[in-house]
C-alpha cells in the first residue's frame, strides 16, 4: 500500500476537528452524555488483563517463507513474488444486499468512484457486495471525522488512522455509543469463521479495545518508526558530501547546501528527527519516566529544550526552505522531488513510492535514509511502537447477520501476502491494472489512477514488507535500516496501558505545538519557552501526568 507521508494529519484539520468535538459534547452530540466523568479526566486500561477478549492467534499454512528476517516489531521482507498464489477463500463473502457505505482516506488525487471505476468493480464481484467508498482527502481527513462523529452520522464502515485518534477528545464515549461491539464476533474460537483475522498479531488486537470490549479490526503497522530524516543521496554525492553522522555535521553540510540564488535549501520542517537526535522521549507522544519514577514530558527535558535550540539556529541561519517557514501547507514532497531541498523529515511510507516515481522522471535520483544517530553521545534514540495504523470500526444496530457479513468482507480483504486475493486487492485486474512480467505484477497508468488503497483500508493484515518490482533494491535497504534502527528502540514504561488521556490535554496539544512551532521559527523569542511549558502544565500537561502515574502505581510498578 502507499502509506500517507507522515504518521499526523494537517495540524489545521486537527484544530478543526477538536473544535467540532467540543461542539458536539456541548449541543449532546456523539460525545455527550457517554461517561464524562471518566473520559474528561482521562482513563487507563490495562491490556494485559483483556487477553480473554482477544482472538485466538492462529498461522496461515499459505504464507511463503521470507527472504529477510525482521526483528520484531519490524515485520519481515520479501524481494520476490512467489510462484504460485494461494487461493485462500473459496465462497464469496457477501449476500448481495444494500450497498455498503465504507468511508477511507486517500494521500494524492482522489480515485474515480463508483461505476465509472473498474477497480472497484472487479473487487465488488469477488465480494458478491458493493463497497460504496466515501475517499477523503488524507491531510484533512480529521475534519471529516469530527464532523461525522458529531452528527452521530457515520458509515457501516469507518477507517480511523490510529494519528487521529490520539487527538480526539472522549474518543472512548464515541466509541461506546456509534461502534458495534466485535467481542462476541471474534473472541477466542469466534474468529475462526473469519481465518484471515486470525493471523493479526496479538498486540494489534488489545490495542483494538476500548471500554474492556473488543471494538474494532486494527491494521498492523509494517514498520514500528513514525519518522525517517531523508536525503536526496545523488544531489550528495553529486556534491562530494556524505550523509551526516554528528549534529555538527548536519548543520555543516546543511549550510554548505543552502544556496538561495539556485533556489535550493537543506530543509524541511526536521523539528521531530532532531529532537530524536538529542533524545528527547516519544513514548505516548512524549511521556518518560524521572529517576525518581515521576513522568516528565518532553517540554521539560533539558533534551528537548538543546533540540528547540538547535532548530531555532537552523532557522535563524536560513537554512530551511522560506515556503516551509512562511506556511504549514507547503508540499515538502514537491520540495524534495525538485532537488529545492536535500534532507526531508518524512513517514517511512514515503520511501518506495516516491523512488519509483521520481527515478523515471529523474536518472539517477536516490532517496535515501540519514542513518539514525546521537546529538549527545552514545546510543542513538528511535521512537516508536507496534500500535496499528488504523482502526476499522462497524455501526453500531446493523444487527448480527449484517455485521457477520461485514466481517467475512473483511476478512477477504484481509488476505495475506502471496495470495490471489491480496495480489487483486493491490494490484488489480491482471492485464488491465497491472502487467506480471518475470519480477512480478506492476500497475498500469489505469492502476495507479484507480487503486488508492480503497480495500486496505477496510481490511488489516499480516504485515511484511512486500517486493517491489519497479525498485529491487528497496526490500534490502528499508530492511537493513529498520533492523539497525530498532535497536534503539525507545522503552515504553507504559507498555500494556492504553491511555485515553484528559480532554483538555488533548485540547491543548496542538495549540501548544504551534506556539512552540512560533518560536523555532524565530517569530517569537526562545525565551518564551518556559511561559509555554507553564501554559501547558495548567492546561492539562499536570493532570495527564498524575494520570499516568497513578496508572503505574496501580499496576504495581
Amino acid at each position: 500500500m502507499t502509506s500517507p507521508t507522515g504518521p499526523s494529519a494537517d495540524r489545521r484539520g486537527f484544530l478543526s476537528l477538536l473544535g467540532l468535538s467540543a461542539v458536539a459534547v456541548a449541543s449532546g452530540g456523539a460525545l455527550a452524555g457517554c461517561g464524562d466523568k471518566a473520559t474528561r479526566g482521562g482513563a487507563t486500561q490495562s491490556l494485559d488483563k483483556l487477553s480473554g477478549l482477544l482472538p485466538e492467534q492462529k498461522t496461515f499454512a499459505g504464507m511463503p517463507k521470507p527472504d529477510i528476517m525482521g526483528t520484531r516489531p519490524v515485520p519481515d521482507g520479501y524481494t520476490t513474488f512467489p510462484a504460485q498464489l494461494v487461493d485462500a477463500i473459496a465462497e464469496k463473502p457477501g449476500t448481495g444486499g444494500p450497498a455498503i457505505r465504507a468511508m477511507t482516506p486517500v494521500w494524492g488525487p482522489a480515485p474515480p468512484t463508483g461505476a465509472s471505476n473498474s477497480y472497484l468493480a472487479a473487487i465488488n464481484a469477488e465480494l458478491g457486495a458493493t463497497v460504496d467508498f466515501s475517499v477523503q482527502d488524507g491531510n484533512t481527513y480529521a475534519d471529516k471525522l469530527g464532523a461525522i462523529l458529531g452528527a452521530r452520522d457515520v458509515p457501516d464502515l469507518l477507517c480511523v488512522p490510529s494519528w487521529e485518534v490520539e487527538k480526539l477528545p472522549r474518543f472512548a464515549d464515541a466509541v461506546g455509543a456509534l461502534f458495534e461491539d466485535l467481542t462476541p464476533y471474534l473472541q477466542g474460537g469466534a474468529v475462526s469463521a473469519y481465518p484471515m483475522l486470525a493471523t493479526f498479531p496479538a498486540g494489534a488486537w488489545r490495542e483494538s479495545c476500548w471500554n474492556e470490549r473488543l471494538m474494532a479490526v486494527p491494521n498492523p503497522t509494517d514498520g514500528p518508526f513514525p519518522w525517517a530524516l531523508f536525503q536526496r543521496k545523488d544531489l550528495l554525492d553529486k556534491a562530494g558530501l556524505a550523509a551526516p553522522k554528528t549534529i555538527d555535521e548536519l548543520f555543516s553540510i546543511g549550510k554548505e547546501v543552502t544556496n538561495p540564488g539556485k533556489g535550493v535549501w537543506a530543509f524541511t520542517d526536521i523539528f521531530a528527527m532532531v529532537q530524536m537526535f538529542y533524545k528527547a522521549p516519544g513514548t505516548n507522544q512524549g511521556w518518560r519516566l524521572k529517576a525518581d519514577g515521576t513522568p516528565e514530558f518532553k517540554y521539560e527535558t533539558p533534551e528537548y529544550r538543546q533540540a528547540a535550540e538547535f532548530m531555532a539556529k537552523v532557522y535563524k541561519a536560513g537554512l530551511v526552505h522560506p515556503d516551509i517557514v512562511a506556511s504549514k501547507g507547503a508540499d515538502a514532497n514537491v520540495l524534495l522531488q525538485g532537488g529545492k531541498i536535500l534532507f526531508h523529515q518524512g513517514g517511512p511510507g514515503m520511501w518506495q513510492p516516491m523512488q519509483a516515481e521520481q527515478q523515471k522522471i529523474t536518472p539517477g535520483f536516490n532517496l535515501q535514509p540519514v542513518p539514525l544517530f546521537s546529538a549527545t553521545g552514545g546510543d542513538p534514540l528511535a521512537w516508536g511502537d507496534d500500535k496499528p495504523i488504523s482502526y476499522l470500526f462497524i455501526k453500531k444496530g446493523l444487527g448480527k447477520e449484517r455485521v457477520q457479513e461485514l466481517l467475512r468482507i473483511i476478512n477477504w480483504c484481509s488476505a495475506p501476502f502471496g495470495t490471489k486475493e491480496y495480489d487483486l486487492r493491490e494490484y488489480g485486474v491482471d492485464g488491465k491494472h497491472s502487467t506480471r512480467g518475470a519480477t512480478g505484477p506492476a500497475k498500469t497508468e489505469l492502476g495507479f489512477k484507480e487503486i488508492a488503497n480503497q480495500y486496505f483500508f477496510i481490511s488489516g493484515r499480516s504485515p511484511v514488507v512486500q517486493p517491489y518490482p519497479q525498485t529491487p533494491q528497496y526490500v534490502p535497504q528499508v530492511m537493513a535500516y529498520n533492523n539497525e534502527t530498532v535497536k534503539y528502540l525507545e522503552k515504553d514504561p507504559w507498555d500494556g496501558l492504553k491511555f485515553e488521556m484528559p480532554a483538555k490535554y488533548k485540547a491543548g496539544a496542538v495549540p501548544t505545538e504551534d506556539k512552540i512551532t512560533d518560536i523555532v521559527r524565530g517569530r517569537r523569542p526562545l525565551t518564551d519557552l518556559d511561559a509555554v511549558v507553564k501554559e501547558w502544565r495548567a492546561g492539562g500537561g499536570d493532570e495527564a501526568r498524575q494520570l499516568l502515574a497513578t496508572a503505574l502505581s496501580n499496576a504495581g510498578r
